[in-house]
């Protein structure tokens, strides 16, 4: 099974960046973070990959939008973030 590539946006100061991360931490996932603090560009091309995106972050798992750090802590406590995530 390969690993897959995870991907989300954040912004500087942002508490549901730091938990999102952390859950992502927590499992040992590798990611790439894309600080979309000051770069419009990187906003305009996460809104473009999740239509109607405005907040960070966004979690996309293999170019698969999960949404944001509320939806991927349920998709755990569904049991369903470790199958997507290849764990």
């Amino acid at each position: 099974m390969s690993t897959p590539k995870v991907e989300i946006y954040t912004q500087w100061g942002c508490p549901y960046c730091v938990r999102a991360k952390a859950l992502l931490d927590g499992k040992g996932v590798s990611y790439t973070e894309i600080d979309v603090t000051m770069d419009t560009a990187k906003r305009r091309e996460m809104a473009e990959r999740k239509p109607g995106a405005r907040t960070v972050p966004q979690v996309f798992v293999d170019d698969v939008a999960l949404g944001g750090c509320d939806d991927i802590h349920a998709l755990d406590a569904a049991g369903k973030l470790d199958p997507i995530l290849g764990l």
